[in-house]
């Protein structure tokens, strides 16, 4: 793991003070550059360590504001609340994830009894197709886990428009191998693309501004000239979004420390722990070597981080089984599982399949959501414009000097 990428809240903390002058116009100047690998000065990378919650949104709004002010430091502001806003959006939608899953698998499956569809698949993961650009992103991602933003809509563009590979698939890729890979943004970035998200506006990547910026690395040809979108059935409406728990059971409770939020001594540190329990991510969501090893460490530091915290040693589990917490919690001698509250994705339905097996033993799951999500996440009701224009209250209101 290079210096850049080092997995700690520590690391991700100095990344923010190296970069905070940067947050102003700087940023909003040449964002869209996508400059090549070691040359990514321009844009903060720090979506690794916002993805396991080493550092979170509201610490990088605040350092943007801070030092820059609402109006320069806007273009930052919004690229941060734009992972906000697929947050909430999907936490209110779950059933947009149930059906990209189900769509996965089922395109997995056409893999498997499609020799040619398996080539062109193979061809297009491993940079192999012959695209300039392209290809260079996706052994890019393979071997850096990570991706500049606007490399990401050209390659999904290509990928679904050009190649006419299985959207869902193209998601899967990246889920799997970014080391920021994230249901919501993820998931919902790829529907953008594809038309789904927005219904009808697609994203069709170009030659001429893949060369304009990436500096002329790049210049594809053969790329499609048209981007119809795809279609699905209609999504249900939005949900109210699910109620947290905001205040601590009475008695000592076990921590459950989850993928999805490795500080979780900055939101449940006030509370009596009687145990530590930390969780390896459910499924294979992360396989990609270098996402593996950068969730790995970070996992190392929130252990760390919760024994110097709470004073006991931090039990690993490699995975979220309900036995395993039962044990765990008995062990430990209370009937409450307090953790972070876990948005859509796959640590989410582990916590939901593991909820009534918990109740049956008579055992209490409290999941607590941040003050940031609490307020912002119910903003997502439509698109991300409206989301945007209310931001500001909302950001006052938790007391960032917007």
């Amino acid at each position: 793991m290079s210096e850049v990428w080092t997995p700690t809240r520590a690391a991700g903390l100095d990344r923010i003070a190296a970069f905070q002058p940067r947050m102003g116009r700087a940023y909003a100047a040449v964002r869209n550059t996508d400059f090549g690998p070691g040359r990514q000065e321009a844009v903060s990378q720090l979506s690794p360590w916002v993805r396991r919650r080493l550092v979170t949104e509201e610490e990088l709004a605040r350092a943007a504001l801070e030092a820059h002010g609402p109006r320069a430091a806007e273009k930052f502001v919004q690229e941060v609340i734009w992972r906000t806003y697929w947050k909430g959006w999907l936490e209110m939608r779950p059933e947009v994830w149930t059906r990209y899953v189900a769509e996965r698998d089922a395109a997995l499956a056409k893999v498997e009894a499609n020799a040619g569809l398996r080539t062109a698949l193979t061809q297009a993961v491993e940079g192999r197709t012959g695209i300039e650009g392209f290809d260079d992103w996706a052994r890019e991602l393979v071997e850096i886990g990570w991706l500049h933003n606007h490399a990401r809509m050209w390659f999904a563009s290509i990928w679904i428009f050009t190649l006419r590979l299985p959207w869902t698939l193209g998601a899967d890729f990246f889920l799997r191998h970014l080391m920021d890979g994230d249901p919501a943004s993820n998931t919902l970035s790829w529907r953008w693309v594809a038309g789904l998200q927005t219904q009808g506006k697609t994203y069709l990547a170009t030659a001429s501004n893949i060369e304009q910026f990436t500096e002329g690395r790049f210049r594809p040809s053969g790329l499609a000239k048209v981007a119809e979108p795809l279609s699905e059935a209609p999504i249900p409406a939005a949900r109210a979004l699910p109620s947290a728990a905001g205040q601590t059971p009475d008695g000592p409770q076990l921590l459950l420390i989850t993928a999805e939020d490795l500080s979780p001594e900055s939101l449940i540190g006030p509370w009596e722990m009687a145990g530590v329990v930390l969780a390896s991510e459910p499924g294979t969501a992360t396989s990609g070597e270098v996402a593996r090893v950068f969730l790995g460490g970070a996992m190392d530091d929130a252990a760390a981080r919760a024994e110097a915290r709470y004073r006991q040693p931090v039990q690993r589990l490699p995975g979220l089984e309900p036995e395993a917490l039962i044990a765990a919690a008995q062990a430990a001698g209370v009937t409450a599982i307090v953790t972070s509250y876990a948005p859509v994705g796959p640590t989410a339905e582990a916590l939901a399949r593991a909820r009534p097996v918990l109740a049956a033993q008579g055992m209490e799951l409290v999941q607590v959501r941040r003050d940031w999500d609490e307020a912002m996440w119910p903003l997502a009701t439509k698109g991300f414009f409206p989301f945007k224009e209310k931001a500001p209250t909302v950001l006052r209101m938790l007391g960032l000097p917007a």
